[in-house]
């Protein structure tokens, strides 16, 4: 998280250098999120504001904040920490980091989707404590790509990137659901549009890419576990909110489905109590699907240059249009 203001002496030089902004700016210089009462204290009477999805951008921090804030730059794809109509209302321009991370996050899903379906969690605890004895006929038996059904909701350049590296495995058919039909997207992989019902019912393969809103809120749920086949791998590398996970944590530990494997989740860290960890048909990552150095750095080389372009006045590389 770091906070600027424009009117002091010292400089701050655009990322590839193409000119310098005279501004003061504070760090908070951990990987730790900082602490709700330090960035309120903080964050007042600055002109702009650089956070990460862990800081909850709403009406109580702009308010503290105050009326020179007027760009906030996030270093993430998705949204749904900051309250957009606060920030319409205040009139405060908002930079947000898309495009940069999709092949991080297509491979991390694809990484998943195999670690999951191949069981290679069970299989590299089994080798590591013993269990590892004759060969047996349908011990650690899996699920295979070849001539599968792949269903993606919400397709947009992740869902299609997924779906790129995921045809050499002989799939045999892409299909997905989204708010309304999306042909260019669709034409790359040769998709389907079909209903959410039937992205349930035909997918071998769920794999959910969608943006959280209230409309997609819990909505990966026992009605569309209900509707999968029990042979079904679940696919989660968007946001955890999308997934109501008591259903989830039933379909998987009463066989409906037959694993999950999830980057994200709620709440982050998800507490190791948490019955999903229980689940040996469940795989549960620490929301890394962006955490590539390449990913990493470029997502914050963009974060800065939305972050100064903005507070000059001029039009951010990529702008959230409220």
């Amino acid at each position: 998280c770091a906070m600027i203001q424009e009117k002091h002496k010292s400089s701050a030089m655009l990322t590839h250098g193409f000119y310098f902004l005279r501004v003061q700016f504070e760090l908070w210089d951990s990987d730790d999120p900082v602490p709700r009462k330090e960035l309120l204290q903080k964050v007042k009477g600055v002109d702009g504001l650089l956070c990460v999805l862990t800081e909850k951008i709403d009406a109580e921090l702009l308010d503290a904040a105050g009326p020179n804030l007027k760009v906030l730059s996030t270093m993430s794809v998705g949204f749904d920490h900051l309250s957009l109509e606060e920030l319409k209302k205040r009139g405060i321009r908002v930079g947000y980091t898309p495009d940069v991370l999709t092949d991080a996050v297509a491979e991390l899903t694809v990484a998943l989707l195999l670690t999951t379906s191949r069981r290679l969690i069970e299989a590299t605890h089994e080798a590591k404590t013993g269990g590892w004895g004759t060969w047996r006929t349908l011990w650690l038996c899996g699920h295979e790509l070849a001539n599968s059904t792949v269903g993606i909701f919400g397709l947009g350049r992740i869902g299609v990137a997924i779906a790129e590296r995921l045809a050499p495995f002989k799939v045999k058919k892409f299909i997905y659901t989204d708010m309304a039909p999306r042909p260019e997207l669709a034409s790359a992989i040769n998709a389907e549009f079909v209903s959410f019902d039937e992205l349930a019912k035909q997918s071998d393969f769920l794999a959910v890419c969608c943006a959280l809103t209230p409309e997609t809120k819990e909505i990966c749920n026992k009605n569309l576990f209900s509707k999968m086949k029990n042979t079904s791998i679940f696919i989660n590398t968007s946001r955890g909110g999308v997934v109501n996970q008591e259903d989830l944590y039933e379909a998987l530990s009463t066989g409906q489905i037959a694993g999950a494997g999830l980057d994200v989740t709620v709440p982050e860290p998800l507490p190791t109590s948490h019955p999903l960890f229980t689940l040996k048909n469940c795989v549960i990552l620490p929301h890394i699907a962006s955490a590539s150095y390449t990913t990493r750095n470029a997502m914050s080389s963009l974060a800065a240059n939305n972050l100064l372009l903005g507070l000059r006045g001029q039009p951010m590389i990529k702008e959230l249009k409220l």
